[in-house]
């Protein structure tokens, strides 16, 4: 089946790309960080680097299972900062509406669970 594997490199590219931007864009990425939490900037960028290996992580087969669970343990902690969005209404640097930052909450829990789909989860076969 070519959906599991499809969706596993559509999942790294997402989570590569993410870590990426928190480089890219580190003013935008370090405001998310919640003010009751030192040193903004380092929190940036441990996730940006998470998220870079995570994503490099599911794609190696012996790899895969630990980054899956890395990737699943960083979108809780990483949890924060997306409320923290949330209640200041904004993004800096970004366009996006309140609507946009709710539906960043739930999308946290997709892509744990897309997480544990890809990567976690033991490969079953089925004897016929």
């Amino acid at each position: 089946m070519i959906l599991k594997p499809l969706s596993r490199w559509i999942l790294a590219a997402f989570f590569i790309l993410a870590g990426l931007n928190h480089f890219l864009m580190a003013s935008a990425t370090a405001d998310m960080v919640p003010a009751w939490l030192p040193s903004p900037a380092n929190h940036r960028a441990i996730a940006g680097v998470c998220e870079i290996l995570g994503g490099i992580g599911i794609l190696v087969p012996g790899l895969r299972r630990v980054a899956g669970f890395g990737l699943a343990a960083l979108l809780v902690f990483v949890f924060p900062a997306n409320v923290h969005a949330v209640l200041m209404g904004r993004v800096e640097g970004f366009a996006l509406s309140p609507a946009v930052l709710w539906i960043r909450l739930p999308l946290q829990a997709v892509l744990i669970a897309l997480a544990s789909w890809v990567a976690i989860a033991r490969e079953r076969r089925l004897d016929i």
